[in-house]
């Protein structure tokens, strides 16, 4: 994740958490939203993780007070607010890109989802009503944007 020091592009989005501990702002494009349904998403959240996604470097930390992060599994980690508890983001340990909560970000977006992953995790208690890709995996192909 980037820092305010050196010069950067427009901001195009910004968001947080709901307290204001942590908020920033997002200098490169954003990748359509993505609902996942796996069951680290549907814990953290509640319900599935709807995320869009940027360029690491595109994603400057205004205030971090509480931004903390948790290893979920060998491959990611995820950050979140330990002040209210909200679901920020979702980085693979390969770096390179990091998931932005869609719900975290400021309106208007400007965005809309485009497909749904894990789909064969979902929750016993809804149905997908819409006619969006749908995969069993996580590779949904939609990439972030060229600068």
């Amino acid at each position: 994740m980037g820092t305010r020091k050196r010069s950067r592009p427009p901001i195009r989005a910004t968001g947080g958490c709901l307290c204001g501990a942590v908020r920033y702002e997002v200098r490169g494009p954003l990748r359509a939203v993505v609902d996942c349904h796996c069951s680290q998403c549907r814990r953290t959240s509640g319900h599935f993780g709807a995320f869009t996604a940027t360029h690491s470097d595109d994603l400057i930390l205004i205030e971090a007070e509480g931004l903390r992060w948790y290893r979920s599994s060998a491959t990611a980690r995820r950050g979140f607010c330990e002040v209210c508890g909200s679901n920020l983001f979702w980085e693979p340990v390969s770096g390179g890109r990091v998931s932005i909560g869609a719900g975290t970000l400021d309106l208007p977006t400007g965005l809309a989802t485009a497909a749904h992953v894990f789909v064969e995790d979902s929750g016993d208690y809804y149905t997908i009503g819409d006619d969006l890709p749908q995969r069993a995996d996580g590779d949904h192909g939609i990439v972030i944007p060229d600068h």
